[in-house]
């Protein structure tokens, strides 16, 4: 049970970038009706997290109430340490991971309240710092390639930027559900892709892709910008493009015979529990590209915007305690 009304925390009191972000003491927060009071163990941070509107206010379009100070970070992995009242299915003591809605306070922090319902069990075979890898880019990877796109076995897979975060997840995802795929990734991460299980990798910076593949049922695109534009050229007619960047050209769309969606992922419990099946079973396994320290956390999102990367950045936030 918790001792104290205070908790470290990584916030920002004023609407910026990384500057902003100071590691102080913060009030705890206490779990409402229907929340869980999570006591984190890791977190997960995403990049251009700090440019969404929903960051800083309560709504997705900005026009809502400052939220500020804030705790960014919305992938968390931890114990349950309290229930708010009508909570049921978890207790005190419940290891659980998930992805809080982003017009919330996030988990770079020791503690957080998250509405109960958007709660998974921890997957059994990753320790909490892995765990915090999975929320946000593998339910993002999950909803658009089955939700959205449909993606069923025998099918052909194009991943735009198979080895970052979410990419990564794309193409294992991807795999697991029996489609044949191709992605696109710089010379020096080739053998991390194929090792995800990309069946052909295209060297985007000395290939063009639309030159090495063609009659691609599903576009995955993490890119967007020039290569979205490029990629309806290797959809066949009643494919789907499916971007996490951007909003396809409907007109676009419509030359190519395909369709285009773009979306913003949600907390899915159920997505959640998908993925851990996969992940127990062993047909999914999250990516991190390094562990740092929740006192670290300014110069971790800085990392975000400046460095190639393979898969997530996850703060350690706490040990088990006993």
């Amino acid at each position: 049970m918790t001792t104290t009304n205070t908790m470290r925390a990584v916030r920002a009191h004023e609407r910026g970038g990384p500057e902003q972000l100071t590691y102080e003491s913060a009030p705890r927060p206490e779990p409402a009706p229907g929340e869980v009071l999570v006591a984190v163990r890791a977190a997960s941070i995403t990049s251009g997290e700090l440019d969404w509107d929903a960051s800083w206010t309560d709504s997705f379009d900005g026009t809502g109430l400052d939220r500020t100070p804030v705790v960014p970070s919305h992938e968390v992995s931890g114990v349950v340490a309290a229930l708010g009242t009508g909570v049921t299915g978890l207790a005190v003591g419940d290891e659980v991971y998930g992805l809080i809605p982003f017009t919330r306070d996030g988990a770079a922090a020791e503690y957080v309240t998250v509405p109960a319902d958007v709660l998974a069990a921890k997957p059994a075979r990753l320790d909490h710092d892995t765990a915090a890898a999975v929320p946000l880019a593998a339910l993002t990877a999950w909803q658009g390639l089955v939700g959205h796109a449909g993606l069923t076995s025998g099918q052909h897979v194009l991943v735009q930027g198979g080895a970052g975060g979410v990419g990564s997840f794309a193409i294992q995802i991807a795999k697991s559900q029996g489609a044949l795929v191709t992605t696109t990734a710089l010379p020096q991460d080739r053998d991390f892709v194929t090792r995800l299980g990309a069946d052909r990798v295209v060297d985007y910076s000395t290939e063009r892709f639309e030159d090495q593949v063609t009659d691609v049922d599903v576009v995955f695109d993490a890119v967007g910008g020039e290569t979205q534009a490029r990629s309806w050229a290797v959809l066949r007619p009643g494919g789907t493009l499916v971007s996490i960047v951007q909003p396809p050209d409907p007109e676009a769309a419509s030359a190519a015979k395909g369709q285009g969606v773009f979306f913003v992922v949600e907390p899915d419990r159920a997505g959640l529990e998908s993925l851990t099946e996969l992940i127990d079973d062993g047909r999914l396994t999250p990516v991190v590209d390094r562990i740092v320290p929740l006192s670290e956390t300014r110069a971790a999102y800085e990392a975000l915007a400046k460095e190639h990367r393979r898969g997530k950045i996850v703060l350690h936030v706490a040990e088990r305690k006993r």
